[in-house]
Order: structure tokens, then sequence, then C-alpha cells
């Protein structure tokens, strides 16, 4: 399969959910907001005086949630203290639909925690101030590794991938990380591994995939080369998947993509796209992620590296640690296929978008009309109308279908010229054009949650309003604003023509 973004769509429109085990360092992620207005007294350093505080599942256990976001089953093995951290982590990611039977509670260590201080001064945006970890990376006890161990056994032969989340907190030890790959081959299951930042990665040998950043490969090869240069991160991936005996391997290089070898074929490198950074945190865990989820769904390693380079560079926009979700991702491969249409779509074209933003509970407002010739009373329709949901669509007559309905003289307005201008408003997210004298039809395609017209209309006079409440939309009339219309407007043009011009000095002026 190529990865034309037409190819990738329609992968994604035969996705499906599959079971992946995901084994490595679990973590809570703490955030304490506040306010970090003074200085101590005792000291030159701000104090920040707390406002609120934020868990949120880390390490492995946001890759599971970012495996939740891509509509997988996920099994988590780990561990975790038999503390207040362990308890809400255990519960978070029992609340976001994992499967938490495989993390181990332990008393003799606490479960890791990082917890960051995050500041307010003068009202200006936060600022990350400090971090504390709590954390002991000791490596696992024999006892503890062949509990693990006997989970995986009971949850491996049914899952689709392996992933092994390595921070090097101790879990993954050498030992384990030999028999969990041995175990997964003898079952057939893929194993993917984001490793640790360390410089020897022999205990991945015969993993199918690892997928270190530029700087970790750079430190697991000791090739202290420009590791910047694409040649120099070939070769890095080159050395990796031999020494490892590795499938394929995919490097991440932050805004160049991410570039990946498999067997007997030459390395490809799948470019970044531009974006506006936030934040790179996280991004690791969803390339992991979506790695693993796509080649559970049977994609071919270019097909999986596409999409995990989407997802990675989706990941990297948001604030803070963000599960992408699966739709996202399909929007995002529909943008780029429309981008060069501007907002004007045909109905083929705008059914799958609409689908996307609705399986993301977004509301789609509708309205029509033929907006011969724009004035204040179609913004404030516009305005009102996108203001009532997340997605305002409009759709408007064909010259021929106006020509039908008004006469020979309009529109005013070509198609193309109404198109072009509609287009040019920021409360507009899609065009339509239709031929028919009413919508009725795409009304029964879209079917959009509100159906908004003028106050102008009573609701028995709004085409398609009694379709809509069958099935379960809303009709919205928006008040129309005085003395504004098409009509009014064309009357007073050919008024202001048929008055005699005024002299003007020795002459006349016309226009």
């Amino acid at each position: 399969m190529t990865t034309s973004t037409d190819n990738l769509i329609r992968f994604l429109d035969h996705w499906q959910p599959q079971r992946i085990v995901v084994v490595g360092d679990f973590m809570l992620d703490r955030y304490v907001y506040g306010n970090a207005e003074r200085l101590s007294p005792d000291a030159p350093v701000p104090v920040l005086t707390a406002v609120r505080i934020e868990d949120s599942p880390g390490g492995a256990a946001n890759v599971c949630r970012d495996l939740v976001a891509l509509r997988c089953n996920v099994d988590c093995l780990g561990l975790i203290g038999r503390d207040e951290p362990g308890r809400k982590l255990k519960t978070q990611l029992r609340d976001a639909g994992c499967n938490v039977a495989g993390l181990i509670a332990t008393a003799h260590r606490p479960t890791t925690v990082k917890q960051s201080l995050v500041g307010l001064a003068q009202h200006r945006h936060p600022q990350k101030m400090f971090r504390l970890d709590t954390e002991q990376n000791q490596p696992l006890t024999p006892d503890v590794e062949q509990r693990l161990l006997d989970r995986a056994r009971k949850v491996l032969p049914a899952a689709a991938v392996l992933c092994l989340e390595d921070y090097n907190k101790g879990v993954l030890t050498a030992s384990l990380c030999q028999k969990l790959i041995a175990l997964a081959k003898r079952h057939n299951v893929p194993v993917i591994v984001d490793p640790a930042a360390i410089d020897d990665y022999a205990k991945y040998s015969g993993a199918t995939c690892i997928t270190p950043n530029r700087f970790e490969a750079w430190l697991a090869t000791g090739q202290r080369g420009n590791h910047g240069e694409l040649a120099h991160i070939k070769h890095m991936a080159a050395q990796l998947k031999r020494k490892l005996k590795l499938e394929a391997a995919v490097i991440t290089a932050d805004k160049t993509g991410l570039v990946l070898l498999e067997n007997r074929k030459p390395a490809v490198v799948v470019p970044g796209r531009a974006r506006s950074v936030y934040d790179v945190s996280g991004a690791g865990d969803m390339t992991l992620a979506m790695l693993a989820a796509a080649r559970a769904n049977s994609a071919d390693w270019p097909t999986a590296a596409a999409l995990a380079n989407i997802a990675a560079g989706l990941e990297v926009e948001q604030a803070g640690v963000v599960p992408i979700p699966l739709g996202d991702i399909l929007l995002t491969l529909l943008r780029q296929k429309h981008e060069k249409l501007g907002k004007l779509r045909t109905l083929d074209e705008l059914l799958p978008e609409i689908e996307a933003y609705r399986a993301k509970g977004n509301r789609i407002v509708f309205t029509n009309g033929c907006f011969d010739m724009l004035h204040a009373g179609h913004v404030q329709l516009f305005r009102q109308a996108r203001a009532a949901g997340d997605l305002l669509i409009v759709a408007i007559n064909s010259d021929p279908s106006i020509r039908r309905i008004k006469g020979p003289s309009r529109p005013v307005n070509t198609q193309k010229d109404r198109v072009l201008l509609l287009s040019e408003l920021e409360s507009i997210d899609y065009v339509i054009v239709f031929d028919a004298d009413t919508p009725t039809e795409l009304l029964r395609a879209i079917k959009p949650d509100i159906l908004a017209k003028g106050g102008e209309y009573s609701k028995r006079q709004v085409v398609g309003a009694n379709l809509v409440e069958r099935y379960g939309g809303e009709v919205m009339l928006i008040k129309p604003v005085k003395g504004r219309s098409t009509t009014h407007l064309i009357q007073r043009i050919a008024d202001n023509h048929t008055q005699p011009a005024k002299p003007r000095g020795r002459g006349y002026v016309t226009d």
C-alpha cells in the first residue's frame, strides 16, 4: 500500500478495534497550578500559592490512553505503589477503558510521580517553575517479574501487538524484556519498543521494531557525528536494525519527520509538516501508540509510519500531553486532501468530514438560501447560527435554481462569486451548492443537529423543518435585521438609477 492521502483515508475507513498489551513504567503526572507573585522572605525563590491540582496518566500509562483514543482495547502490565497516586492512576486507567488487572501494587516502592509546579505571575501565561519526582528505579525482584510474566501469558495469546514503553525505572529489565519478546514470538505477536535513553539496547534484541528519537539513537549507537543529518539518521537506523535483529527501525527526527528502515528496502523519510509547536511532551508515546494500532490493523510499515507521523504532529500542537483521537487523524487527512478546495465541497466530499466531526461530538448547523447580495442581515444569521454549534454549513442555490425561483433577472451575483464571498466569512466552515429548488435531499444526507433560518419565516414555512425534527434535530429561527434584504437592496439600487442626476457645478456626474 502506498501512503498517499487517499490510501490513508481508505485505510482508516476500515479501522477495527484491536487488543494491545502495554508493559513498562507506569507513572502519574501531577500538575500543581497556582499564583507566583512574591518571593520567599527567607530565600530568593518564588512562592507558589496552589490553586488547583490535576493528575493524569504518564509514561506507559499515557501510551495506554493514546491507544484507547485510537479505539484499541488495552491490557496494562506494570508496577504501582500501594499508595494514593497508585490508586488514582489505576482508577484513571480503568475509567478510560483499560484492563488494569496486570498493574501490580507493591509496598516496596512508591508509584512514580512526576510533579510539576506551574505558576502564573502578573496574570501572564502559566510557566513551569520546578519539577519534583518521586520514584525508585531499582530492578524488579524475581517474584514481581514472575507475576508480570504470568499475566503476560494470559493476555498475549489474544493480543495483536505488544508494546514495551521503557523509561529506565527498573521494570523493563534485560531479563523481563527478553522473556516477553520470546513469549510474544511464540504467539506470533509483534513487539514494538519505545526505548529508554540508555547507551545499550541489547535487552531489546529480537523485537520487531524500535522507535527512538534521534538523540536516543545517537546515544545507543555511539555515533557522535552530526545526528541532525538525514544520512546520519539512516545510518543509525541501519545499525540498530542489524545489531538488534529487528524487522524495522523508526527514528523520529522532530521537524524532519521520521525515518523508516525495514527489511530489504531502502530507508524512507516521512516528512513532517510545518506546525505551531506548543509542547513536544507525549509525541514519542503517540508515535508508539499509532505504530502499534496501525500494525494491529494490518498496515504495512510505510502506512503505519505515515499515520504515526501525523499523530505525533497533532500531539505537539497541544498544550500538555493530550491523547489524539482517531477521528482527529482522519479529519487531518481529509483537510489535506481538500486543502486546495477552500470551503467549497460537493456532497460526497462533505459527508466523510461531517461524520468525522460528529464522531467527536461536534454539533452540526445548517442554513440555506440564495445569498445573492450579502448584507448585514446575512452576517448576523451566519454568526448566530455558528454560535449555536461547532460547525456551520451554508448551502446555496445554484444559478439555474435561482432563475427558476426568482426569474431571469436573478441572480445578480453568479454562483462562483457567491461561493467566493461566503468562503471569506469566518463564521462559515463549509459551502455547498445545490441545484434543486429546496435543500431537502441535502438535509436527508447531512442530518444537521440544527437547521437555522431567518426569523422572517415561521417554523412551518421552513423547508425541511419537519424532517429535521423527526430525527431529533432542532429548528432555530434567527431574528432578521430590519430593512436588510437582497430584494430591498436591489429596489434601492433601482430607485437610485431612476432619479434624475443633480447638477454639480457646470456639468453632471454620472456613474
